[in-house]
């Protein structure tokens, strides 16, 4: 017991001299900090169609739907996905695009609805802010065009798009691509799932037990031959959306 003590009191020690260093010295703290050292991999060194194939690859393991499209064919796919899901009440975020808004289905548009009408509706639709192809997870901003976490949440199925520019190797990368922390962020790997003590997956527990995205080649970028690069900035309407 006492040695456990001895150990504990050693870490608060060295946290109460790190802090009072730091305080004393808040000048050099950026300079310290530039210091640390940064093995890991920072930036990736494949092509676009390497990310895209890797962005695929990932997905399918953890058991999302994914199909492609270029930029003409969106509208279509989206009709097409949603159609095969057998679903006809989705929730859309304000901003998602009126031509995603497939015709012929029932749509809710989250101007702020409760959570018990997003939890009748059968599926929702959004956009992505980012895609880190080597763990194959989808990153939520909640900017207009992806909406407020409750919705991205509570329906059991999520299609989402994604861009070939939006696509990233690493995480860092990502962290690159955003030029302040965003308030509010969501990470999406794969439909949500989770095991008992007994190692029995369940699907839905944490989030949407299905999960399709449709991967489309920008325009002017091809996935093929060219190496895509954009830096994004956080949505002024990140932190103003309610519901979370």
């Amino acid at each position: 017991m006492s040695a456990s003590v001895t150990s504990r009191q050693r870490v608060l020690d060295r946290i109460r001299l790190a802090t009072q260093s730091c305080a004393k010295n808040s000048a050099g703290r950026a300079e310290d900090y530039a210091k640390l050292p940064r093995n890991y991999i920072r930036r990736s060194q494949p092509g676009a169609s390497v990310r895209w194939e890797l962005m695929i690859k990932r997905l399918r393991e953890y058991d999302a739907e994914v199909v492609e499209c270029t930029p003409d064919e969106l509208p279509a796919t989206i009709t097409a996905q949603l159609t095969a899901s057998g679903r006809h009440s989705f929730v859309a975020p304000v901003g998602l695009p009126t031509e995603w808004r497939s015709t012929g289905f029932q749509w809710k548009i989250d101007r702020g609805i409760d959570t018990s009408e997003i939890e009748q509706a059968e599926g929702v639709v959004t956009a992505a802010f980012c895609g880190v192809a080597d763990s194959g997870t989808i990153v939520l901003h909640h900017s207009s065009n992806e909406g407020r976490r409750v919705i991205t949440l509570l329906p059991d199925w999520h299609l989402c798009i994604l861009r070939a520019t939006q696509l990233v190797e690493t995480l860092p990368e990502y962290f690159d691509r955003c030029l302040q922390p965003p308030s509010l962020a969501t990470y999406i790997s794969g439909p949500s799932a989770t095991a008992d003590i007994e190692m029995t997956r369940i699907k839905g527990v944490h989030g949407p037990r299905f999960l399709n995205v449709i991967l489309v080649s920008d325009e002017n970028v091809s996935v093929l031959d060219k190496d895509a690069v954009q830096t994004v900035s956080i949505p002024a309407e990140v932190g103003s959306l309610k519901g979370r």
